[in-house]
């Protein structure tokens, strides 16, 4: 993929109006931001643009509001916070379009930052609608889009704008998101990946597009009972898509045929009679009847840190066990531990992964962490993200 046009790339910024994308889709609770990690990924790019004395007019989607304004999905109590993290007042318009949005923007400094209320508040922003597009494109004079975990979705403020404002550039968040994952197209060998998550049918064609490149795939979470499924292995009461064994069975073939390594788990924490309090060990591959398997034993947990020792790249997507309750954690731990000493290019995946990496504290121990959770899953599967296609070129 050709490198886009960047933030850093722009001069003459002075006085313009830039619309800038942003994802502040974060979690709300009792009317405050209960997590800010995607705002204070996204401060470099508004400093910057802040700093060369554009006017930075910042748009996001909050929650799933479904094309009405809903007091609980509002960005207010965001442009509050932010306001606390740049340590400088942000105004914030009631609505995206329309008179309010156009005079908050008329009225915004060379250097000031507006945040406008929440763009799915407008059916037409999920829609794309042309006319809303040029709505919100009216607000600004240049593009910059900084919310790679929105660029899947060919939506107004994501396809439709940057078609209509030039020029059209990545944020510095988004640069750094398309230059770590576009490494894994040519990495340091040997190259790991650990897959995990609940479903094969996510993977499938994450696993196809890897297949060329990755030296050892490692999988763990509920997927593979699907896979030791498609192996005539026993699961017991584990999570297992039975449509997909025929699929799993075939993505394993391939996966040999490629002559590529494959560590499947060889023995698990499960929870009996499906109950999350009685949990113990197993002492191989196969569960009994009354078994769920809940995360990967101690032993593939050492199997898993041994290839990870030795790889010069590893890409984690998907944790490899219910990471989120502690009787089911420790296989997750115990990657994400191995990952932070392993001195190889470590990329986590985003989304769930990237959840479990910071409820282990080991977030900065790690190369790059996706903000993209589906976008990069998208990306890394090859296909085309709409938000990334939607900007220029580097000259």
């Amino acid at each position: 993929m050709p490198r886009k046009l960047s933030v850093g790339d722009l001069r003459g910024l002075a006085g313009k109006r830039v619309f800038c994308r942003v994802d502040f889709n974060v979690p709300l609770a009792s009317g405050k931001v209960a997590g800010d990690a995607r705002i204070v990924a996204s401060l470099p790019t508004i400093r910057m643009l802040s700093a060369g004395g554009a006017r930075v007019v910042l748009a996001s989607h909050l929650g799933r509001p479904k094309g009405k304004p809903k007091p609980e999905f509002s960005l207010a109590p965001v442009a509050a916070h932010l306001a606390g993290l740049l340590g400088r007042p942000v105004a914030f318009a009631p609505d995206c379009v329309g008179p309010s949005a156009e005079a908050a923007v008329a009225a915004l400094p060379p250097g000031g930052v507006l945040l406008l209320e929440n763009l799915r508040f407008h059916p037409e922003e999920e829609a794309n609608d042309s006319a809303f597009a040029k709505a919100l494109a009216s607000l600004g004079d240049l593009y910059v889009d900084d919310a790679f975990g929105s660029a899947h979705r060919a939506h107004a403020s994501t396809a439709g704008v940057p078609s209509l404002l030039k020029p059209a550039a990545a944020g510095l968040l988004m640069q750094a998101e398309l230059d770590h994952l576009g490494r894994l197209h040519d990495p340091a060998r040997p190259f790991v990946a650990i897959l995990g998550g609940a479903k094969v049918s996510d993977k499938i064609e994450l696993i196809d597009n890897l297949l060329p490149r990755v030296d050892t795939f490692l999988i763990g979470g509920a997927m593979a009972y699907t896979f030791l499924a498609a192996q005539g292995v026993a699961v017991g009461r584990s999570l297992v898509e039975a449509d997909r064994i025929d699929t799993a069975r075939a993505l394993l073939a391939r996966i040999e045929a490629a002559g590529k390594r494959l560590v499947l788990p060889v023995d698990h924490v499960v929870a009996v009679g499906g109950d999350d309090a009685k949990v113990r060990a197993t002492a191989g591959a196969a569960l009994a009847a009354d078994e769920a398997g809940m995360d990967v034993g101690p032993k593939t947990a050492e199997a898993f840190a041994r290839e990870i020792a030795h790889a010069g790249t590893v890409l984690w997507n998907g944790p490899v066990g219910r990471f989120e309750v502690p009787a089911f954690s420790a296989g997750s731990r115990s990657v994400a531990e191995a990952l932070a000493s392993s001195g190889a290019v470590t990329v986590i995946g985003g989304g769930d992964t990237g959840a479990a990496v910071h409820a282990f504290g080991l977030t900065e121990k790690m190369t790059h962490v996706s903000t993209g959770g589906g976008a990069s899953l998208e990306f890394l599967s090859g296909l085309e993200l709409p938000g990334v296609a939607a900007l220029d070129d580097a000259p």
